[in-house]
């Protein structure tokens, strides 16, 4: 049953159409054998539809053919909604080799239509720069803050490239923004033998170590305390260094770890320097933190 001036959308060029009952086998069944296939069951009444419908279409279209949308109209098309179960809209299948391998109902946030889309495009496996693509994808998310989004898609990568080292330090990285440090560590653990020293797994295996390090530091404030009252507190410095970098502030557990070396380079068996390293580490190569801070710390070696 068709509203009074709502307006059903037109077939569109590329891989996203409009399906029928009469169409469906094709269209999605026999399709789905050689491209990801994510179905969108709709109706012109439905309001949630109406926000969720261009938001696909959208995702899809980032996807750059890697997946095919078909847009089902339940109303006109009551049969194979009705196989699937279909009790309210928007629903959404996606189908991989003839069958439905996932869904989900209702409209959902952009981030998360973008890592259901992500996530079934790549169950076909990447032609050329398709798992790069894929990788960017969920690395942007995770940037966004949809680390649990991010972490869908890493893991689906995984599934098409078991040796992705940058799909691998994405997970564990998206699992550490979760803040669940052991699954993260498990799941480096998981790594094949072969990508282990990817300086992309060393650099999440040197966030790991000095997480756990930072949870034996103490609070911020009693540190930051103790440095006041005795700026020789050289344990102080280096606890305090290394709880900074694990709330995110690497510039200034730098900035802390090089005034200890400066203080007392052989301190600890050298441990502003070896710190330093692990931080170092635990950043991109070329982040202007690292580039900086091994400046300084070279100049302060030789001068």
């Amino acid at each position: 049953m068709e509203l009074l001036g709502a307006k059903t959308p037109t077939p569109q060029a590329g891989n996203i159409i409009d399906g029928t009952d009469a169409t469906f086998m094709a269209e999605v069944v026999e399709a789905s054998m050689t491209i990801p296939v994510i179905v969108d069951f709709w109706a012109p009444w439905c309001g949630p539809c109406k926000t969720l419908g261009p938001a696909i279409e959208a995702a899809v279209t980032k996807a750059d053919g890697r997946v095919k949308l078909v847009k089902i109209d339940v109303d006109a098309n009551p049969s194979y909604s009705g196989q699937l179960q279909v009790q309210s809209i928007p629903t959404v299948y996606a189908f991989w080799q003839g069958k439905p391998v996932d869904g989900f109902q209702g409209a959902l946030p952009g981030s998360e239509i973008d890592a259901f889309v992500e996530k079934t495009a790549a169950l076909a496996g990447e032609p050329d720069n398709g798992l790069a693509d894929a990788i960017a994808a969920a690395q942007e998310m995770l940037d966004e803050g949809a680390a649990a989004d991010a972490a869908e898609t890493f893991a689906a990568i995984l599934q098409e490239d078991p040796n992705s080292a940058p799909a691998y330090a994405g997970l564990v990285s998206a699992h550490l923004a979760l803040d669940d440090v052991d699954q993260a560590e498990a799941i480096l653990n998981g790594a094949p033998a072969g990508i282990s020293t990817d300086p992309a797994l060393e650099a999440v295996a040197a966030r790991i170590t000095l997480l756990r390090e930072a949870a034996n530091t103490g609070p911020l404030a009693e540190l930051e305390e103790r440095i006041a009252a005795d700026e020789n507190d050289h344990q102080a410095r280096l606890d305090l260094a290394t709880a900074l970098h694990a709330k995110g502030r690497s510039q200034e557990a730098v900035d802390h770890l090089l005034d200890l070396f400066r203080r007392d380079r052989e301190w600890n068996d050298g441990a502003a320097k070896t710190q330093l390293f692990k931080v170092f580490d635990a950043l991109p190569a070329k982040d202007p933190i690292v580039l900086t801070g091994r400046r300084k710390l070279s100049s302060m070696i030789f001068a």
